[in-house]
């Protein structure tokens, strides 16, 4: 079945309160990240129980199995932007799709874009087994609770660009990063 590329520039979500989920990016504090964070991922784990988790709703929209995976490989690729914008190079987050190359732009670093359904495809997220992506999921997901939290409150105005040019504090980068977790879990209804 064909999945429609994703194509929205979310970052509007830092200015307003998403009108789908309900979430309130202006008003979530940075130290509220990581346990929504965790709670995201406890609340995938036992959605990933249930039978029709690998059955798609439509043509053109993803089964909960590959939102979870999705998730998950969103968790893996934060910890790497945070490390590029800490000014670490990034370490390869294991994403087969996925090249960690960091290029700067005005002295910024600048995070490659990373092609969420060519990953989707590439990696077979349908065909993955949902024990594991959810073990999985807890891990990366308190691997980025652990990283947001270590972030000292002065390195949280470091700043990175995304490839359309946009910028993103680390401060920024929190409330854009957990809404796309809790975003999906409405998605899936869990």
């Amino acid at each position: 079945m064909p999945i429609v590329a994703e194509d929205k520039d979310w970052t509007w979500v830092l200015d307003k309160v998403c009108p789908e989920c309900g979430f309130d990016g202006p008003g979530t504090a940075y130290d509220a990240v990581p346990g929504l964070t965790r709670e995201a991922a406890a609340r995938f784990a036992h959605m990933l129980a249930r039978p029709d988790v690998a059955v798609r709703p439509d043509d053109s929209t993803w089964a909960p199995l590959e939102y979870a995976a999705h998730v998950r490989d969103v968790c893996r690729i934060f910890v790497h932007r945070l490390d590029v914008a800490l000014g670490g190079r990034g370490a390869e987050p294991g994403i087969a799709a996925f090249e960690a190359k960091v290029g700067f732009a005005d002295g910024l670093p600048v995070f490659e874009n990373w092609d969420q359904d060519r990953t989707a495809e590439a990696d077979d997220y349908l065909g993955q087994n949902p024990a594991a992506v959810a073990a999985q999921l807890a891990e990366a997901a308190e691997t980025v609770s652990r990283a947001f939290e270590s972030v000292a409150v002065a390195d949280r105005s470091r700043a990175a660009r995304r490839s359309n040019g946009s910028l993103f504090t680390i401060d920024a980068m929190a409330p854009y990063f957990v809404h796309d977790l809790l975003h999906h879990l409405h998605d899936v209804r869990a």
